[in-house]
């Protein structure tokens, strides 16, 4: 095992303490909020246009 000089000693000691104030409380309130959609943002896209392209195109179906 490698000998720690006195500082990196205090930094390992301060990473522990926020690592078991992480593991007691659980995550941040951030980490919970973000959520991600199943698939990408452009297939979302491309479905929305569809959909409203075609809703676009009956309404001029029945009124033309």
């Amino acid at each position: 095992m490698a000998v720690q000089t006195p500082k990196q000693r205090l930094a390992n000691e301060k990473f522990n303490k926020n690592v078991e104030k992480q593991r007691k409380f659980g995550k941040k309130k951030q980490d919970k909020q973000k959520t991600e959609l199943p698939i990408s943002k452009s297939w979302v896209y491309f479905i929305l246009f569809l959909l409203i392209g075609g809703g676009v195109l009956e309404l001029f179906s029945l009124l033309f």
